[in-house]
């Protein structure tokens, strides 16, 4: 009977083991579980700071974006400000050479006023960047004249412009109008 109890006693030992082995096993197990779900709620926590600062960024982006339409748009629709500004004594002075005409009847003086105020206004207009279209004399370029004429010259070549009908103007480096020419054949 010894042999029995001694091979129970082993069976229950081993029994023991196993069980102890499976519960050790467990609890490996259930720590690594724990360790695995940690390390998960870290990259949740990661991933929701990362969506967060996209969702961050995206707005800012928006309001990046219609700050610039609006700018764009302020820009369009108040360039021409400056340029107002500077015509502004100008208009003042043809009103008063208006105002002065109906009082005072010397028109060499009305002339005189009136020459001086064109001259202001060229001045501004040149100094924005306006230049006019050299024509008469010229060889015909349709970029820069257009031609509703031609006519018969014995005394210029033929495409060389003979007559300009209506100033050509270039706003810096473009043209602004064409001028209007007589071309002869």
């Amino acid at each position: 009977m010894k042999a029995k109890e001694q091979q129970a006693e082993v069976t229950a030992d081993t029994a023991t083991v196993v069980e102890e082995t499976e519960a050790f096993e467990a609890v490996g197990e259930v720590q690594e579980l724990d360790a695995q779900a940690i390390e998960l709620e870290g990259l949740r926590k990661l991933a929701d700071e990362n969506h967060e600062r996209y969702m961050r960024v995206q707005a800012d982006y928006d309001n990046f974006r219609r700050r610039s339409r609006l700018e764009k748009e302020d820009f369009a629709k108040y360039a021409s400000s400056k340029l107002i500004e500077l015509l502004l004594p100008i208009v003042d002075n043809f009103e008063r050479a208006l105002a002065s005409s109906q009082q005072v009847k010397d028109f060499d003086a009305i002339i005189k006023g009136i020459e001086m105020t064109a001259k202001q206004l060229e001045q501004v207009l040149t100094e924005e960047g306006l230049k006019a279209i050299e024509s008469v004399g010229q060889p015909f370029n349709p970029d820069f004249h257009q031609a509703i004429m031609q006519v018969e010259s014995e005394e210029h070549d033929e495409g060389i412009i003979v007559e300009e009908i209506q100033k050509g103007y270039i706003l810096k480096d473009k043209v602004l109008r064409p001028a209007l020419v007589k071309v002869s054949i």
